[in-house]
């Protein structure tokens, strides 16, 4: 499903946990439209078509970035480059709106420091449960979150005139009641990047809710996909009482790094749920 990531892995590619050809090459489940008919698994025992999982779920692989084809040429720029915008996302079913934007820097901060997935093979734990990660950085950081968290909130102080990058929240990964995929995700994602960069380009609509800027209606393009007019309704609602049925769960996440957490995200936090109260009512 990602043609220029297996570009990426030609060379120099260290790997783990995959399965592995006669030949010697590495192999994992969907890598090809057909099964080989034997593999060493992952456990390096005998495998053929019928036995199960050849690779393990938690596969990875690690390459170098200066091998993937579209990456941009300043990418090693010392200079840095500029930023327009940032996305943080999560894998929600339901609750999250398929994209919206944070109306400050401050309350960007926030939402990335809530920002969850349910889990799935790739993450340790059981299947479908709620799991926080902030920013897509807590196997990452090397210190406390909550000084992290402050040191987000400080950068428009540090950097003198700052034109801070605006902030989005985009969940691709919507089911409705029975069961279908509300957004058809891979390649159509580039519908919701293009809201995002006229949206940065004052070009796009947007609607003020409870949680932050949502799409305007008919602002997402969505000529020739089979996404009905009341399923980009449903993607893009807010469900007040959904939403703070999370609440407990955020509060507890936040106690996790004790006085760390910066008062503003507290602030934040205590500031979303009245909103959401009062559009609840």
């Amino acid at each position: 499903s990602n043609p220029n990531a297996m570009r990426t892995l030609h060379a120099n590619c260290i790997y783990t946990n995959c399965a592995l050809t006669p030949d010697g090459d590495v192999w994992w489940e969907d890598m090809t439209d057909e099964l080989p008919a034997e593999l060493l698994s992952w456990k390096r025992e005998k495998w053929t078509p019928g036995s199960g999982k050849a690779a393990n779920p938690n596969a990875r692989y690690t390459a170098p970035a200066r091998q993937c084809p579209v990456i941009d040429p300043a990418w090693e720029d010392p200079a840095g480059v500029p930023i327009s915008a940032i996305l943080f996302g999560g894998r929600r079913p339901s609750t999250i709106p398929l994209c919206f934007e944070a109306p400050s820097w401050q309350y960007g901060t926030f939402l990335g420091s809530i920002q969850a997935s349910e889990t799935t093979a790739a993450a340790a734990g059981n299947v479908g449960v709620l799991r926080y990660d902030p920013m897509a950085m807590l196997p990452f950081c090397g210190y406390n979150m909550g000084d992290y968290f402050a040191h987000w909130l400080s950068m428009p102080e540090r950097v003198p005139n700052a034109k801070m990058p605006r902030i989005f929240f985009v969940n691709w990964f919507r089911i409705s009641d029975d069961g279908r995929w509300l957004w058809p995700g891979f390649g159509e994602n580039s519908r919701v990047l293009k809201w995002i960069f006229e949206r940065v380009d004052g070009k796009a609509d947007a609607v003020e809710s409870p949680i932050g800027l949502l799409p305007a209606p008919g602002a997402i393009d969505t000529r020739g996909l089979s996404v009905s007019a009341e399923d980009m309704q449903e993607l893009l609602a807010v469900d007040a009482p959904a939403w703070l049925k999370d609440f407990p769960a955020i509060r507890a996440h936040y106690d996790k790094f004790g006085d760390a957490i910066p008062p503003a995200l507290r602030k934040e936090l205590d500031d979303l749920e009245a909103r959401l109260k009062a559009a609840a009512r």
